[in-house]
């Protein structure tokens, strides 16, 4: 697929490629990985400036959305990625192999740092830091770490929608591993005694501060030469809704269960015609297990696999402060949520939807069956979470009509949790396609049938 970038996106990469030190601080949705991307790679092979990048994300992020993106792009599809996870031994052999690019999580950059001090070489000329909020606690190991690496890069990006999730407070750690502390303060201390000012105190201790009046003017106007501040709904040329599919990767042996559990479905059709009827109650089983379990003959779900939890917590953090409207589809995919998230809201009553509307509520749990049709709920948030995907195309778009409707004051991000290699895809594929739910179901299984035929 050829890339062809939105105007915004064109200044963006553009600004990555033109500062060595810069900061994308875009809406979640909005294309800062292909950008970033597409940057290194005219950095590499057009100007010749970056030979080895280091990217840090979250686990599940450095896992495979780089990657797949990379490789999803006719521009970028010949950049080597390198996955700097798993044991000691297996990040040391990405490490020595030859790549383009090195992506890690975050939780091992403190190995990273110690590492590569006994080795006494840097082999990177350029960091991308995806997700920089992460960073903004100047106390914690991870900071400390890429403070003292910093200065050895040629080139920083930091990558993130929420650069300030709580206060202003959160910006000075991730500006300083831009700048080194030339903007803000060399230290958090220098930062906080000149933009706030003690809040709540006992004494001599200080609890909280608060931003002195006229401080943020002054704290956007020192970072604006070196940040790029895009909010969706300042771009009359984008859409006002917003489809991301992220690609939820099982291990090899979930894979190996989930598949085991379907042939072991798909093969009780294999010598009887398909119809409608058991045609659907196979393809909720494996939508069941692309979702993470499977009820028995006893009612009890076995787990298979909590790959899209970890995704949607990432999706949280990444989102912090914003509320979110999850659609789930089976009953075990509340439970586990619900457990995830003990402050989550399942919606069942006008006060729940009244709520939501005043922004009291973070996390939205809706059904698409009961929820698709008359809700308005725009007011609460704009952003969707597709937990479990539904063969209905009508269930689909009502849903999605609950915020993405007149009255909606953000673009709408629509984000589909999709596990790789199951039903998940043929469902998304069905609905991107806006196929009738019926025959997208039945043609979904006469294919998977045909997978075990010779079985």
């Amino acid at each position: 697929m050829y890339f062809v970038p939105h105007e915004y996106q064109r200044i963006a990469i553009e600004r990555v490629m033109e500062n060595t030190h810069y900061g994308l601080l875009l809406d979640m949705g909005l294309g800062k990985t292909i950008s970033t991307l597409y940057a290194i790679e005219q950095l590499m092979y057009d100007s010749f400036d970056v030979q080895k990048v280091l990217i840090i994300a979250p686990k599940k992020v450095a896992e495979s959305t780089w990657a797949q993106e990379a490789r999803k792009w006719d521009q970028t599809k010949y950049l080597r990625v390198a996955s700097i996870l798993g044991s000691a031994n297996d990040r040391i052999q990405a490490l020595e192999s030859e790549a383009d690019i090195y992506v890690m999580n975050r939780e091992n950059v403190q190995w990273l740092y110690e590492y590569l001090k006994k080795k006494k070489q840097f082999p990177f000329d350029m960091l991308v830091i995806d997700e920089s909020s992460s960073f903004k606690n100047p106390q914690a190991k991870r900071f400390k770490a890429m403070r003292k690496m910093r200065p050895l890069f040629k080139r920083i990006v930091i990558l993130t929608g929420t650069p300030a999730p709580n206060t202003l407070m959160d910006l000075w750690a991730q500006m300083y591993l831009l700048d080194g502390g030339e903007r803000l303060g060399k230290t958090i201390t220098e930062y906080r005694t000149r933009y706030f000012r003690p809040d709540k105190t006992n004494g001599h201790i200080v609890y909280s501060y608060r931003l002195q009046i006229g401080s943020d003017e002054l704290i956007y106007s020192k970072i604006q030469d070196i940040c790029m501040s895009l909010k969706a709904k300042d771009y009359l040329n984008l859409p006002d809704r917003i489809d991301n599919v992220i690609t939820i990767e099982l291990t090899d042996k979930e894979r190996e269960l989930y598949r085991e559990m379907e042939r072991t479905h798909i093969l009780t059709l294999v010598d009887e015609e398909i119809s409608a009827l058991n045609a659907a109650a196979v393809a909720n089983k494996l939508l069941q297990m692309a979702n993470g379990a499977i009820y028995n003959e006893d009612g009890d779900a076995i787990v298979i696999h909590r790959q899209k939890i970890e995704r949607l917590k990432e999706l949280v953090e990444v989102n912090e402060g914003k509320p979110i409207l999850v659609f789930y589809n089976f009953k075990h995919d509340l439970e586990s949520i619900k457990d995830a998230f003990p402050k989550s809201v399942e919606l069942k009553t006008d006060a729940d939807v009244e709520e939501w509307n005043t922004g009291n509520i973070q996390m939205l749990l809706a059904h698409p069956a009961s929820a698709g049709y008359g809700l308005n709920l725009q007011a609460g948030g704009h952003i969707i979470v597709w937990y479990g995907l539904t063969w209905s195309l009508e269930q689909y778009q009502q849903a999605n009509a609950r915020l993405h409707r007149q009255g909606q004051q953000e673009p709408v991000i629509v984000h589909h949790l999709v596990t790789k290699d199951t039903m998940d895809e043929q469902v998304m594929r069905a609905l991107e396609r806006k196929e009738v739910g019926q025959d997208a179901l039945l043609e979904a299984i006469k294919y998977r049938k045909e997978l075990y035929a010779d079985e």
